[in-house]
């Protein structure tokens, strides 16, 4: 088994579109990338606390690739918004791959750099990588949120895209 982190807006929809995907054994929804320790839903949502909300993805590297995965990551928000997706607007919200190794560091920047020339976004890429620091476990309400409230193909209000 092999872990990444990923950070793409509200993080309901995101771990959606990644516990679909087949290879993935496991998601879970949590904090990341900031200060505070054990922080809860309400300080992250603050934005006094510099955590992402983000999607812990536990995968079977036989199975699916990391390059895979980033695919889905690209797929399931706009890489082109600065701290925010949608209506959900702050730090919190920001776009980010939190890298566990140097492995995921190179196919991460690889990938950045691939989608940047594509054209495929109409403005630039603002996602950050960024090493993968100690990840808090969100709430249990916000656990597989959108499968939980039958909303499997909305993310965080708007259609999915994955």
């Amino acid at each position: 088994m092999a872990v990444a982190t990923f950070a793409a807006g509200c993080f309901w929809g995101v771990e959606e579109a990644f516990r679909r995907t087949p290879g993935v054994i496991s998601t879970m929804v949590g904090y990341t990338g900031g200060n505070r320790p054990d922080p809860t839903y309400e300080q992250v949502c603050s934005g006094e606390t510099g955590h992402a909300e983000a999607v812990r993805v536990d995968y079977d590297p036989e199975t699916i690739s990391y390059e895979d995965l980033l695919d889905v990551f690209w797929k399931a928000h706009d890489p082109t918004q600065k701290d925010r997706q949608g209506f959900d607007v702050g730090s919190q919200y920001r776009s980010a791959i939190f890298v566990h190794d140097d492995m995921q560091r190179e196919k991460a920047g690889t990938s950045l750099r691939q989608n940047e020339e594509s054209g495929r976004f109409p403005r630039p890429i603002v996602t950050e990588i960024t090493e993968a620091g100690t990840f808090y476990p969100a709430e249990d309400y916000h656990q597989q949120y959108m499968a939980k409230r039958g909303r499997g193909t909305t993310v965080c209000g708007m259609p999915g895209r994955w």
